[in-house]
């Protein structure tokens, strides 16, 4: 017979060793009668199984780089009824990534359009899907960097290669002229092979604006909104109210 300190190093061995964190929890199961064999056997798979979709998950999560861990668990619906929330529990199916689609939010500081973004792309990353979350600011700044250095091509990449990129504070001043072509460039690159989400304080018929090549605007904006659900939520600040409810107690 076996012994215990074999079967660990078997499990090392076949790079298994964290099928020893519930290994003990299991075997006691079994000498009480509560497992039969296979059963035993079942559970160390299924457990191995569940910790694997977990390491996972936080490596998608960790990639995608998102500010906070904001979650549709812990978004209030209640404090806007006007937010579309049929619209968005369809989205946290992410069937819209599947069909290379994209999802604009638009609205006020403060109504939720950052914490909605995070949310489903936090869900994209529990069903599997590589996610990058961006600061619009950031992005710019990384790929200004990137021209200087020589880095340029691999940074758009970056933006490029994700199933979903989620760019946050879309268009909040005027572009310059080289943010204009890395926002192009990126649009361009990602068209119909993978889904991006905006959020924006500005609507969308604002943004041509924004661009100081109108031929250039356009174009990225055709893109955009040729496969988009275009969600603008109205309101108060909530981060306002918060602080309000605070001051009053």
């Amino acid at each position: 017979m076996g012994t215990k300190a074999e079967l660990i190093k078997g499990l090392k061995a076949l790079r298994l060793s964290g099928v020893l964190e519930s290994l003990d929890l299991r075997l006691k199961q079994a000498q009480e009668g509560e497992l039969d064999c296979l059963e035993f056997f079942e559970l160390l798979v299924q457990d191995e199984i569940e910790r694997r979709n977990i390491r996972r998950l936080q490596k998608r999560l960790k990639a995608a780089s998102f500010e906070e861990e904001k979650t549709i668990e812990t978004f209030d619906f209640s404090f806007n009824p006007k937010i579309p929330k049929a619209r968005i529990r369809e989205l946290l199916s992410c069937h819209f990534i599947d069909k290379k689609e994209h999802v604009i939010f638009c609205g006020p500081t403060g109504v939720g359009k950052t914490h909605l973004a995070q949310a489903i792309g936090h869900q994209a990353c529990r069903l599997g899907y590589a996610v990058l979350f961006v600061k619009a600011r950031k992005m710019f700044r990384a790929l200004y960097k990137a021209r200087a250095d020589g880095s340029w091509e691999g940074r758009i990449k970056n933006y490029v290669k994700p199933d979903l990129l989620i760019i946050d504070d879309f268009g909040l001043n005027p572009f310059k002229g080289y943010e204009a072509e890395d926002i192009y460039e990126i649009v361009c690159e990602r068209y119909q092979k993978g889904s991006m989400i905006l959020t924006s304080n500005r609507l969308i018929a604002d943004w041509l604006s924004l661009f100081p090549d109108p031929l250039l605007g356009n174009s990225v904006l055709d893109r955009l909104a040729h496969q988009a659900y275009q969600i603008v939520i109205e309101g108060e600040s909530y981060r306002r109210r918060q602080r309000v409810s605070v001051q009053e107690k």
